[in-house]
């Protein structure tokens, strides 16, 4: 079975994931015993704090991959980015400086600040679609913005955005409201897989296959399934396409 892990922090020393060699192989090996077996290594990149290189982040990830290799961790790794929303990224872009998640150049990560969509985003994606990358909004369930207005994400997948959903989101790690959420914009059909986004911090363990077998229990194993392939369409630069609709309202429970 292959397992993809599209979005995690298991690079040594460069962002507030992993610090040293040493973290990254136990992440590594937790990966794997997760059930994960490629994983796109995805450091911060223009978040204000961390910018991280393409050709530092590639170097970084093949002594990974050798160190992996050494140490008999069936684990393959290749490189990426996770992306703020910046007016610095259409010069990221022009000078070649910004990763993918696979060969072809179609789909990037894309963060937005943990409380806020910022105005100029729906430009800033038209700017990006228009060279042909689609745009991955990474753990929008987590947003604070996004969870008092979600009908937002659906604005973001009608510009033609793909969603991916934190793992530990779905499991409950982060609390009932980000798990409701989650559960919501599955059900309405808004989100194409799931990635750990693992760091080595409290709460920020891999849940990656726990997330799949309550999909499985909740939605079903097609949607599962459907979930793992469009992890691996994403990094062989295939083509993902969300059969989605409007979220349903909540329920409200009147007490009398």
């Amino acid at each position: 079975m292959v397992l993809v892990d599209i979005h995690c922090h298991i690079l040594p020393g460069i962002d507030d994931g992993s610090k040293d060699w040493e973290t990254s192989i136990k992440l590594a090996r937790d990966a794997v015993k997760d059930g994960v077996t490629h994983a796109v290594c995805t450091p911060h990149t223009l978040n204000g704090k961390y910018t991280n290189h393409k050709d530092d982040v590639i170097r970084l990830t093949e002594n990974f991959q050798d160190m992996l290799d050494e140490a008999k961790i069936p684990l393959t790794v290749f490189p990426g980015q996770e992306v703020r929303i910046s007016g610095d990224l259409p010069a990221a872009l022009d000078n070649d400086d910004i990763l993918f998640l696979d060969e072809t150049g179609q789909y990037m990560l894309l963060e937005f600040p943990s409380d806020d969509v910022p105005t100029y985003a729906k430009d800033m994606i038209f700017n990006i679609q228009q060279r042909g990358i689609t745009p991955i909004v990474v753990h929008p369930e987590r947003n604070s913005r996004i969870l008092k207005e979600p009908h937002i994400l659906q604005g973001l997948i009608e510009q033609g955005c793909l969603v991916q959903i934190t793992a530990s989101s779905y499991v409950g790690t982060f609390g009932k409201d980000i798990e409701e959420m989650s559960r919501r914009f599955i059900d309405a059909g808004q989100c194409a897989c799931f990635a750990s986004d693992a760091h080595d911090l409290p709460k920020r363990q891999y849940e990656y296959s726990a997330a799949l077998k309550k999909l499985n229990s909740e939605f079903g194993q097609g949607v599962a399934q459907e979930f793992e392939a469009n992890a691996r369409a994403i990094v062989n630069g295939d083509n993902v396409q969300l059969n989605w609709q409007p979220l349903k309202k909540k329920k409200k429970f009147w007490l009398f």
